[in-house]
């Protein structure tokens, strides 16, 4: 599969998944660029180590990176981890082994991941949406009723659920929901702007919105984001039997 769409000398952009180690904390958000240097197996291959200037960039064995190819003019992602460096023919070289599968993607998205998760909602009253557009800080209103739905796909930057409440395009909504994986149960509260909502064909009272989330605060979306990553990686495990 890997063979098919990326070839050596393939541009490549690299970013962290989750924090390696305290060393590496400044480096988290940073995106690298290098590229392909030999295509090893269907689920491996050598890159160069990155550069900065004249300085190379060593990242760490074991680190798990986002990693994005440029290739025949359609841009491919996988999640991937560092499972050796070393120095060959006077090149710095990174092994990485892909811990998802290849798969096209679109710039300024993030990529998201099809789940079935069950969430509760409820629109927002007037004090909280105020605060929110004015990035207040504020108290959710406790006690009110909250709607069932499911998650059917979720990303780093908003979701998709179905529900047989109808939200109104353009309003704030307060979603809770779990993200369940091996190592760890995080619920998430958070607050999204419903970009649309129509009803699902063949499926009269059932109703699919799209939300964006709402001044969501860089830890939250790393903890999505890992999960995401997470998900792939066991998908992937369960593939290979």
């Amino acid at each position: 599969m890997l063979s098919k769409f990326i070839t050596p000398g393939c541009k490549i952009e690299l970013q962290a998944v989750n924090r390696v180690n305290e060393e590496d904390k400044e480096n988290a958000k940073k995106v690298y660029t290098s590229k392909v240097y030999d295509i090893i197996s269907e689920d491996r291959m050598e890159i160069a180590m990155p550069m900065e200037q004249t300085k190379l960039i060593l990242l760490p064995v074991d680190g798990e990176y986002d990693i994005v190819f440029y290739g025949n003019n359609i841009l491919y992602q996988c999640f991937a981890r560092i499972i050796d460096r070393y120095k060959s023919n006077n090149s710095y070289i990174l092994v990485v082994e892909m811990t998802s599968n290849l798969r096209k993607f679109q710039r300024r998205e993030y990529y998201r991941f099809s789940c079935a998760l069950e969430m509760c909602a409820r629109p927002l009253v007037e004090e909280e949406v105020k605060a929110v557009e004015q990035k207040e800080a504020y108290l959710l209103t406790p006690g009110l009723p909250l709607k069932r739905s499911v998650i059917v796909d979720i990303s780093g930057g908003g979701l998709r659920f179905m529900s047989d409440q109808q939200y109104e395009p353009g309003s704030l909504i307060y979603c809770n929901y779990h993200l369940v994986s091996e190592k760890e149960n995080t619920e998430c509260e958070i607050v999204g702007k419903i970009l649309s909502a129509k009803e699902v064909e063949n499926k009269k009272g059932t109703y699919e919105h799209r939300v964006q989330y709402v001044n969501m605060g860089a830890g939250d979306r790393e903890k999505i984001i890992k999960y995401i990553f997470e998900e792939e990686r066991k998908n992937l495990r369960r593939e290979k039997g």
